[in-house]
């Protein structure tokens, strides 16, 4: 990549130059981390593309049958409490 030179206005706002938004996926949010070089911008990830990044973990069951399954659970502990 070419280095580009950008104004800061006094706010402190800069402009990303539009090929690098394009090319690196920015949004209208960036995360600003500040490094031993200065402060790199990145890409705010998009939550609607996140969406469902849990389902391998939970095994491909929704929330709803998780809680479900877990109340389920739940008053079968307590019966069996209840029978002692």
């Amino acid at each position: 990549m070419e280095p580009a030179i950008v104004k800061i206005t006094r706010k402190g706002q800069a402009t990303i130059p539009k090929d690098l938004r394009i090319k690196l996926g920015f949004k209208d949010r960036a995360i600003v981390v500040r490094t031993e070089e200065g402060v790199l911008f990145k890409p705010f990830p998009d939550i609607s593309e996140e969406k469902g990044s849990l389902k391998t973990l939970l095994g491909g069951k929704t929330s709803e049958e998780i809680i479900r399954e877990a109340r389920k659970n739940d008053r079968r502990k307590e019966q069996r409490l209840e029978l002692k």
